[in-house]
Parts: structure tokens; C-alpha cells; sequence
């Protein structure tokens, strides 16, 4: 029994950071005062937990083709606000605008997209709680 214990003690101190790194504070990653807006082709939309990722191709002045990832909320949360599994496929042209990474890589957490018709995907566009 106490063999148990001192396991699973031992489990839970080893896997404890990993779970709260997985959910981390907006403020820590995310620069609240700097929206980013990019356009492109998304070339993957994943629905999961903790947060959802969509990896889109981003064209730059100088022709080269540079890989942004858009953090999104949990889906659940994207459900609510008239997101589904469908509503980004490869190849869709997008355009998102979001919170800048704080350590300046081509990494967003999500504002707000519109699909290439410039209709807005979900509904009203994300705050900062979120």
C-alpha cells in the first residue's frame, strides 16, 4: 500500500509541471498591446486540447514563403463562438489577426480570422481572458 502511494506521489510530482506548462497565462507568451495581422494558406487546422493550432503560409515582401502558428482557444470555447473541426482545411486562404509572441517568432495567439471572402470565421473576435 505504501508502495502505491510513494508511486503515485512520485508520478504526479514528475507530470504536475508538465500539465500546468501545457496551460500557461496569456501574458506570459502573448504581448496584449502588440495585434498582428497575417494572410495566407492554412496548411493545418488541429481542434484539440489544451489549445487549438492553425499553421498558415505567409507570403513576405520579398516573395519567400514564411510558416506562421495561430494559437487558438480550447475548442469548446471555439464552439462557442461558432467555430467547428471544419471551419479551416488546407488550402483555405485566411486572413488572422492576433497577439504577437512575446519572444518576436511568427507566432499568434488568435484575434480574429476571415476566410478569403473576407467574411469573419466564428464570432466576435477574441479578447485577452480568453
Amino acid at each position: 500500500m505504501f508502495r502505491k502511494l510513494v508511486a503515485t506521489a512520485s508520478a504526479f510530482a514528475i507530470l504536475a509541471p508538465c500539465a500546468a506548462y501545457a496551460h500557461h497565462s496569456f501574458a506570459a507568451f502573448f504581448k496584449a498591446d502588440k495585434i498582428v495581422e497575417v494572410k495566407g494558406k492554412v496548411t493545418s487546422f488541429r481542434f484539440q486540447n489544451p489549445h487549438g493550432t492553425i499553421v498558415v503560409e505567409v507570403p513576405s515582401d520579398d516573395g519567400e514563403v514564411q510558416e506562421w502558428r495561430v494559437e487558438t482557444n480550447a475548442p469548446v470555447v471555439l464552439m462557442r463562438r461558432g467555430w467547428s473541426r471544419t471551419s479551416l482545411k488546407a488550402g483555405d486562404v485566411v486572413t488572422i489577426d492576433g497577439w504577437q509572441a512575446r519572444d518576436g517568432k511568427r507566432y499568434l495567439r488568435l484575434r480574429q480570422a476571415f476566410d478569403g471572402n473576407g467574411n469573419r470565421i466564428g464570432s466576435a473576435p477574441f479578447d485577452t481572458s480568453g
